[in-house]
């Protein structure tokens, strides 16, 4: 439930041009409804709003009462997924006394009436999650100051329709003496604004909402009010709404061949009543059956698998562009989107790999895993990348003797072309680090054009280079920032680690990156052995007394799972650990002779289960209910080390690869239907306060 609240003292006097003499704070109240809000209240002042703030549990939307806009922008902003905390943030040229904020990767790090490198105008508008509303009404309270003194006795609020229509409606005395008589150009204005400021003062995490397409202005006399409605007459809302589904900025194949036809598509699904993740399930569909089409072959086969996995990716796309379209969105949807984008990629690839061994390659499932083994790895390095670079822009960077030279000039270059949008310089960047987009394609073609063999090899050729492109100049952008984060998670959780490591003594001073490369070494070189091995025809197997030594070597990185994780580059700890739990896992693979199938099932399975970790990280969601029982990257190398060792690595593997299966599977569950039910049967009970108003 969310609680819009008008702060309408000394608002604009502007009424619609209908002549009605509705006060533009009263009209807002409306709006305000129609854009979702469950409940709308007017108050005078921000005493007032403080103490309201008080007896609610729920997001809070403040605006002030000089806001023009289209109802849709205030339906984006109580929707907004992006963050629990969103305001919004104008273009326009600031009044008198209006914040202006400095935003950095979407976020607002500075609010002020005043900041000399000011990125754009606060709106006047911001929605408040749950846990911010303590140090919402701390903030109102604060800007408040000496003007508390005149606070309304009790909030009023706005009832039915006729909320809207005359001096009487909820915040009345207000309201009223402003509809009718001399602008008071700024007032509601400056105690908002004041709002605002004191809240990002006291380090709440604001995200920015930009309007694009539609129109959102802050008015202070009729005249701006009379342009601000025609702006807005100008502007078909629904149209609009509908091109803003499109992502702001996307790879180039899917900006050019996918987003110039898929919001027709977008709007035929919200006709049909479909939901986003029903278009998830239908996309995944198409991905499963072009991956059978691959690995069938034949030429017909491969270019109809082809046609599949673009219609596929198109759907990929439509799916998102749905939730923001109808506003569905859901910490669910966005977690099942994550999961499935990359189940279906690495389903593809299994049909790769079988298309390749049964056109006579003999690695051609060999080339599958490795696929999926890079794109695992650089995913990870992606999305603790990703966290590293918001956290910089919330942290001023300490002096350190890495702080500038080329570490800064990248940083700076790189600025520059993300802002020169469309250029070949911006696209060349944004294509070279082969996203998502431009891996279905490439797929899609080298696949119809040439055959399986031809489209692992070129995605394994066109990973690494990305890889090792992104990776060299993301290590000096992070040496530049110096800023930890694994330090500031379950630095546990996100390794991965099970009852072996955190019983491992801690190693100083070797950092935990370092001992996680180290431990990647022991797998990385018997594997290498033994795959020369297996294509000299020798026998593999004969290398298996040599698995507790790699084994050894691999549990070097447990050594570092109790230190600290504060190190400039500790976010690539993730990714190593991934790396050499995965290696090992290959090396019992061919070491223990298993099917190549089943190391890749296995795999596979270990994927889903540390992208589930990363996508909990990034819709910023708790552990999974069972991660204790996935016995920890180490508990599991330990029990194919001694199954392999033993004979009987298939079938361990299999039993093992199907209990990790089962426990995901019971994980997502509890995580997703048996808790949501308990919380949303607790949430009926109250817990704080009544109902206002």
């Amino acid at each position: 439930m969310t609680l819009a609240i008008v702060l309408a003292a000394g608002a604009p006097a502007a009424g619609p041009p209908t002549g009605t003499g509705v006060a533009l704070a009263d009209r807002l109240v409306d709006q305000l409804r129609r854009a979702g809000a469950d409940r709308v209240h007017t108050v005078a002042g921000l005493a007032e709003l403080a103490a309201l703030v008080d007896t609610v549990t729920g997001p809070v939307l403040v605006t002030g009462g000089d806001l023009v806009a289209h109802t849709a922008v205030l339906r984006h902003l109580v929707t907004s997924p992006v963050g629990p905390t969103v305001a919004l943030v104008l273009t326009d040229a600031p009044a008198a006394g209006q914040t202006v904020v400095r935003e950095e990767r979407g976020q607002v790090v500075d609010a002020g009436p005043e900041l000399a490198d000011a990125t754009g105008v606060f709106g006047g508008a911001v929605r408040v999650g749950a846990d911010d509303l303590p140090t919402l009404a701390a903030a109102a309270r604060a800007a408040a100051g000496p003007a508390s003194a005149q606070a309304a006795h009790g909030p009023q609020a706005a009832h039915g329709p006729q909320a809207a229509h005359g001096p009487q409606a909820a915040g009345g005395r207000a309201a009223g003496q402003a509809a009718h008589g001399p602008v008071a150009g700024g007032v509601a204005g400056a105690a908002v604004d004041r709002l605002f400021a004191a809240l990002t003062d006291l380090g709440t995490l604001t995200f920015a909402h930009r309007v694009r397409l539609l129109v959102a202005h802050r008015v202070t006399d009729p005249a701006g009010f009379a342009a601000a409605e025609a702006a807005l007459a100008g502007v078909d809302e629904d149209r609009a709404e509908l091109r803003l589904s499109v992502k702001e900025r996307d790879d180039f194949f899917t900006t050019y061949f996918v987003s110039t036809w898929s919001p027709y598509v977008t709007k035929a699904c919200a006709r049909l009543g479909l939901t986003p993740t029903g278009v998830t399930m239908i996309s995944v569909l198409f991905a499963v059956v072009a991956a059978v089409l691959f690995g069938a072959g034949g030429r017909v086969a491969l270019v109809a698998g082809a046609v599949l996995l673009y219609l596929g990716f198109v759907l990929d796309c439509v799916d998102g562009q749905l939730a923001r379209y109808t506003r569905h969105f859901s910490a669910w949807g966005g977690w099942l989107d994550t999961m499935a984008d990359r189940a279906k990629e690495y389903l593809v690839y299994a049909g790769l790999g079988y298309g390749a061994t049964h056109a006579g390659f003999r690695y051609g499932w060999a080339l599958a895993i490795a696929a999926m083994t890079l794109q695992t790895v650089r995913h990870m390095t992606d999305a603790w990348y990703g966290v590293l670079h918001d956290e910089a822009a919330r942290r001023p960077r300490p002096v350190t003797p890495a702080a500038g030279g080329i570490g800064g000039k990248l940083n700076a270059a790189s600025t520059r072309v993300q802002a020169d949008t469309g250029s070949v310089s911006y696209w060349l960047k944004r294509t070279v680090v082969f996203p998502i987009g431009e891996r279905w394609a490439l797929i899609a073609v080298t696949a119809a054009l040439f055959g399986p063999l031809v489209s692992l090899v070129s995605v394994l050729v066109w990973g690494v280079l990305a890889f090792g492109y992104t990776g060299a100049l993301r290590t000096l952008r992070a040496r530049w920032m110096w800023v930890p984060v694994l330090d500031t998670v379950d630095a546990t959780l996100h390794r991965d680690d099970g009852p072996v490591a955190a019983r491992l003594p801690v190693v100083r001073p070797m950092g935990p990156l370092t001992l996680a490369v180290l431990g990647v070494l022991g797998p990385a070189v018997l594997l290498v052995v033994g795959l020369f091995r297996a294509a000299g025809d020798g026998d593999p197997g004969g290398l298996r007394w040599w698995l507790p030594v790699a084994l050894l070597v691999l549990l070097v990185a447990g050594l570092g799972a109790g230190a600290a994780h504060n190190g400039p580059l500790d976010w690539l700890v993730p990714a190593a650990l991934r790396a050499g739990e995965y290696l090992f896992a290959a090396v019992v693979g061919v070491v223990g002779g298993v099917p190549a199938w089943l190391l890749f099932g296995y795999v596979f399975v270990l994927t889903v289960h540390h992208y589930d970790l990363t996508a909990r990280l990034e819709k910023r969601q708790v552990a999974p209910p069972l991660h204790r029982w996935t016995l920890g990257w180490e508990g599991r190398s330990v029990l194919l080390a001694v199954a392999a060792i033993a004979g009987f690595a298939s079938p361990v593997m299999a039993t093992l690869g199907a209990y990790l299966l089962l426990v995901f599977v019971a994980s997502v569950v509890l995580a997703w239907v048996v808790l949501p039910a308990r919380a949303s049967r607790a949430a009926a009970v109250p817990v704080r306060g009544g109902s206002p108003g």
